[in-house]
């Protein structure tokens, strides 16, 4: 077996919720040793309420898990023996309350200077918001994406998904993989820091620097693209279906596929522009011509002609599309109490390392003797360390 690409590295994993284990399903996948450190008593985590639902499973695969009482001095200690030999930290507490702790960046720091240690927070480490309490609604909110999100005559939307965790997590697994590599040249560690709002706002991209450089502050467009007209969804004789044109030349092969000869010598149409200021003609002439076909038809037809187009699946449909399964991105693990899984796998390809899923989420307190004799502890400090509820 190749070993895999991360498999010399420790990960120390205090976060909960979903932005942390997003950052660090990145180093278990690709073979880091992952310690999770959860609670004596197990609570603290509204995922790890049940241990065999499928969000607890996908998050918290590839990991080996340990408990202790961070509140009691015993406790700390040990976190603290175990990040002198390991190379990342990561946790997403209130800023305040690793400070609180005695686990904070310049304490652990002092004890491994190469330590990366990454922390994810809602709104960031300073600032006013710092201490206050924040979850991916609250970010997608203030970071600007409900008022982009939906129609104008029905308030902000809130996304299907919870992009503001997924993309703080994301970001958190580069930030710390940068910092790593700048360790490889430097020898020394650092502290990487994100937060759900910052991550938000970088997810807006084209639409932040509308404002930002334009001073336009865009709307709700519900299925429109903001610019590019026409893009969006129109209606099939038995459904939707997506499209999108980029240019001149994408509309009118458009024009021709759905053989509507009429838009394409409209002047109202023939820029950009003016498909942009005159988009709801535009979108109800499209979806008087396209009503005539099924989707499938469309989506065939309209690829063929060099027209991006798409179907528009529920997940069931999703995951029996060809190109999907294709793409690998549905993983199987082997779970104790549940038999064989299906996950979500990476969409990272590497044609040496791949990704392996080794390890269903470890049940409460799984590991702990094992990790702590592998740090030096005997098998009587680990027991003397269980009655006392250290661990």
């Amino acid at each position: 077996m190749t070993q895999l690409p991360l498999s010399h590295l420790k990960v120390i994993d205090l976060s909960r919720v979903r932005a942390g284990p997003t950052c660090v399903k990145f180093f278990g996948d690709f073979g880091a040793d992952v310690i999770k450190v959860e609670r004596t008593d197990g609570e603290g985590d509204p995922m790890g309420d049940n241990r065999h639902s499928s969000d607890y499973v996908n998050a918290q695969r590839n990991k080996r898990g340990i408990t202790l009482d961070l509140k009691r001095p015993e406790g700390v200690a040990i976190l603290k023996r175990l990040v002198e030999t390991a190379d990342v930290l990561v946790e997403n507490f209130r800023p305040d309350v690793k400070h609180r702790l005695g686990i904070d960046y310049e304490v652990m720091a002092a004890i491994n200077p190469r330590l990366v240690y990454t922390s994810i927070s809602a709104f960031g480490e300073t600032g006013p918001y710092s201490s206050r309490p924040g979850f991916d609604l609250i970010a997608q909110g203030m970071g600007g994406l409900m008022a982009l999100t939906g129609y104008a005559d029905r308030g902000p939307m809130r996304v299907g998904i919870s992009p503001a965790d997924l993309s703080a997590g994301i970001f958190a697994a580069m930030g710390t993989m940068i910092a790593l590599l700048e360790r490889g040249v430097s020898g020394k560690g650092q502290w990487v820091q994100t937060n759900l709002l910052s991550s938000q706002i970088m997810l807006l991209d084209y639409q932040a620097m509308r404002w930002l450089m334009d001073k336009v502050v865009p709307i709700q467009r519900g299925n429109d693209h903001p610019q590019i007209v026409p893009t969006g969804v129109y209606r099939a004789s038995d459904g939707y279906f997506t499209l999108s044109t980029v240019g001149n030349d994408s509309y009118f092969r458009l024009c021709q596929a759905i053989d509507a000869p009429e838009l394409a010598t409209d002047p109202d149409f023939q820029t950009a522009e003016g498909r942009e200021r005159n988009r709801e003609r535009m979108n109800a002439a499209i979806d008087k011509a396209t009503a005539a076909r099924t989707v499938k038809q469309w989506v065939d037809l309209l690829n063929a002609a060099g027209v991006p187009a798409g179907p528009i699946y529920k997940l069931d449909e999703m995951f029996a599309d060809p190109q999907v399964k294709e793409t690998g991105i549905v993983q199987t693990i082997d779970h104790p109490a549940l038999g064989p899984v299906e996950i979500l796998g990476q969409p990272i390809k590497m044609s040496r390392t791949p990704p392996q899923f080794r390890r269903a989420p470890p049940a409460l307190g799984e590991h702990t003797a094992d990790v702590l004799e592998e740090i030096g502890y005997t098998k009587e400090e680990v027991a003397a360390l269980r009655s006392g509820g250290i661990i």
